[in-house]
């Protein structure tokens, strides 16, 4: 296992090509991961819900239920890290990944040591949550945000949020009408330099919509993005 490396968790596999489960078995398991494999959606989603992994790595083509079947009822059900395998090298598939609510993806075939990495991240990620927030509580009579709770509120209606899209409304909250670059989101709420600035842009388009308010965050062409909060001033607690 590499040094400082994140160890022990519990990782879910789904994917119907065994060579590749065996694969992905081998490279994780060589960082003390315990690797459950799953041959198609359905076997995976009953492993998800008797064995509580930490992770699931989920392939796209699967026969029956697919991944995006699948993932759709990965995000019903909670807010557990997913990392997708797709087959296809294509922009389209990946922007879908991401949509649906992948934290990220992997292309086929994949190296070991990005596989490795990319999966450390996802963990680090779901474990620290928004603990290096400056805020316990943000209020400004559209947005309550809790980070002790990690709960969200939008003008008093509860909203179900990802910890990947929790960090990144935090980030947001946290810089009231500041503008916030790619680079400064992504280290904020992914913390990982293998991030794409597309990946920002579709968390920030998923985002707008799960506040169902656009105008919430603007997109600063050529910089990045701001919040703006309510004309009446934001409070800290």
């Amino acid at each position: 296992m590499p040094p400082n490396g994140i160890s022990g968790a519990k990782i879910l596999v789904i994917d119907d090509d065994e060579t590749i489960r065996d694969l992905v078995a081998h490279v994780l398991g060589g960082w003390n991961h315990r690797v459950l494999g799953a041959a198609n959606g359905r076997q995976g989603l009953r492993l998800l819900y008797d064995e509580r992994p930490d992770l699931i790595v989920l392939d796209v083509e699967m026969p029956e239920v697919d991944g995006w079947q699948t993932l759709e009822r990965v995000r019903e059900l909670g807010a557990l890290p997913v990392l997708m395998l797709t087959a296809k090298d294509a922009e389209l598939e990946k922007v879908r990944a991401l949509r649906g609510g992948a934290d990220d993806y992997l292309t086929k075939p994949f190296g070991h040591q990005e596989l490795a990495a990319r999966v450390e991240a996802l963990l680090r990620r779901s474990q620290t949550g928004g603990d290096d927030l400056d805020l316990d509580v943000y209020d400004d009579g559209r947005i309550l945000l809790d980070n002790r709770r990690r709960s969200v509120e939008v003008e008093g209606r509860e909203v179900r949020l990802t910890p990947l899209e929790f960090r990144l409304l935090s980030a947001f909250v946290s810089h009231p009408r500041q503008v916030l670059s790619h680079d400064q989101l992504i280290e904020a709420a992914w913390g990982d330099p293998l991030v794409r600035a597309e990946q920002v842009k579709l968390y920030v388009g998923r985002l707008r919509r799960k506040l169902e308010a656009p105008e919430a965050v603007e997109t600063v062409r050529g910089f990045g993005y701001r919040y703006l909060p309510p004309t009446a001033a934001a409070s800290h607690s």
